[in-house]
């Protein structure tokens, strides 16, 4: 027993890949600049951004605030029991003891009542302003003079 016996897989470094059928190896379906490599939560965070930054314009002491995207709330965070029917789409923290006011919107309750991008969008920028108000004291028309027109 001079010679030791190698395992089968010991020559190949990492997992297998396979080419099938000789086509070369398989990749990713776009490349990631493409808009169809953001993922739906990614959507989502640029289409609140969007509407935090036509707000800013106006308001610029939005910029000590902090705008968050979560996927669902939970009761504690929505600040009473909610059930099926009045689930929230946003909400908001005041600032307080040195801590940065926030604005939250919940990306899944506002996916599942609309229907395409353009009236997530509007959906999105009723939510942020909504919160912004009332955040900052004001009627939303104030924050938002198109507020409802759309």
């Amino acid at each position: 027993m001079d010679n030791p016996v190698t395992p089968r897989d010991a020559g190949r470094p990492g997992p297998r890949r396979r080419d099938r059928h000789g086509r070369g190896m398989r990749g990713p379906v776009a490349p990631p600049q493409v808009p169809l490599a953001a993922s739906r939560g990614e959507v989502f965070a640029d289409l609140v951004q969007d509407s935090v930054e036509r707000l800013e314009r106006r308001w610029p002491q939005l910029a000590d605030i902090d705008f968050l995207v979560l996927d669902v709330p939970r009761p504690a965070e929505a600040g009473e029991a909610w059930n099926d029917e009045a689930v929230p789409l946003g909400g908001m923290v005041p600032s307080r003891d040195g801590r940065r006011g926030r604005v939250v919107v919940y990306r899944r309750p506002v996916e599942i009542r609309t229907k395409g991008r353009d009236e997530r969008a509007l959906l999105v920028h009723e939510v942020v302003v909504e919160q912004v108000a009332e955040l900052l004291g004001l009627t939303p028309e104030t924050v938002d003079p198109r507020y409802g027109e759309d």
